[in-house]
């Protein structure tokens, strides 16, 4: 397969990025929504940023507080045998996940390349209710008209569900509130109606039985949604074995809607493969990737703040080629060009 990284990855870097108040760092800006905006290239980044710590005995957990008015830092000792703090990412208890230790929202950048971005000082869309408490992540931006769509995971105590916002200009936006409730992410909308009807990917969670896989949705106003169905499940071995979710917004080309997706083995590897769905039922599934698309191999995928993961939330088609920007290691931006052809040929 013909995969070609750009030279200049990784496009964003922690670096690039202004933190949201002076006593915060940046740990990553990765897995942006992509959109074509006139002649630019907007990338809805999803930065992640923790407090700065003085001590190093303690893990600073930020959180924005019950009313939604401001962001507070709690302190957690990390000598105390009640709290796992194994995995950088989150405070766990008793095997689940308490806290995490970061706090992410939402930040815009712009090019005419494509390639070099300049990243706005100040976020897009920050945590502002009790159920965006531990911050929002992983947006999708789909344009429908003159109108830009983005879902977003949105996390708190009650678990991570799906927000819907919309913008006509990347400078001011409106939420439309809960789009689904926990356990729910990785929610895309299709860029069109489909026999008059909203689509929409989305990867529910079980807990009891069942696995992460995707889902497909409809709806007839972007509000309320139903007729909730099945779209396909993990692969029996391999890169996309242990979990999956969507990726880029769905694709319409000649053959067919072409869905970006990711999928994870038991080693927590993240990949990029693709999805071929009808295009006039997009619920039915005419082939999917045998093998990878995309896989971490570059030095800045295998190695950051959580190695070996490849994480697209936007792609665009120029003429017969994928242009796929990714999250590499949950720390950087890059993107890779991809023959449309090539991605063809995984699937089976």
């Amino acid at each position: 397969m013909k995969i070609n990284r750009s030279a200049h990855n990784p496009l964003i870097e922690a670096g690039d990025v202004a933190p949201s108040r002076p006593d915060f760092q940046v740990l990553g800006a990765f897995n942006a929504g992509v959109a074509q905006l006139q002649d630019e290239t907007i990338l809805l980044l999803r930065v992640a940023e923790a407090p700065i710590p003085d001590r190093a005995d303690e893990v600073l957990v930020p959180r924005l507080n019950e009313a939604g008015t401001e962001v507070q830092v709690e302190r957690y000792d990390k000598n105390d045998p009640g709290y796992d703090f194994a995995d950088s990412r989150f405070v766990a208890k008793d095997g689940q996940t308490v806290m995490l230790t970061s706090l992410s929202h939402l930040r815009v950048a712009r090019s005419r390349d494509g390639i070099h971005f300049e990243v706005e000082p100040q976020p897009a869309l920050f945590p502002e209710h009790p159920l965006e408490a531990w911050g929002i992540e992983d947006p999708r931006v789909t344009q429908i008209g003159d109108t830009y769509y983005i879902t977003y995971s949105a996390a708190s105590a009650r678990g991570v569900g799906v927000g819907l916002a919309e913008t006509s200009d990347f400078r001011t936006f409106k939420r439309r509130g809960i789009m689904l409730p926990p356990e729910n992410k990785d929610v895309m909308i299709f860029p069109e109606k489909i026999g008059g009807k909203y689509y929409a990917l989305h990867r529910p969670v079980p807990k009891s039985f069942g696995a992460p896989e995707m889902w497909i949705a409809e709806s007839p106003d972007l509000d309320h949604w139903g007729n909730h169905r099945f779209l396909m499940g993990l692969g029996e071995q391999g890169w996309d074995s242990a979990r999956m979710g969507g990726g880029a917004v769905p694709i319409r080309t000649e053959r067919g809607w072409l869905a970006l997706y990711h999928g994870a083995d038991s080693s927590h590897r993240y990949c990029m493969g693709a999805v071929l769905l009808d295009l006039e039922d997009p619920s039915r599934v005419i082939a999917r990737s045998r093998v990878p698309v995309l896989e971490p191999e570059a030095a800045y995928e295998v190695n950051g703040f959580f190695g070996k993961v490849v994480f697209s939330c936007g792609a665009l088609l120029l003429d017969q080629t994928v242009r796929m920007y990714y999250g590499a290691a949950d720390e950087v931006m890059a993107v890779a060009d991809i023959p449309l052809e090539d991605i063809y040929n995984t699937l089976v």
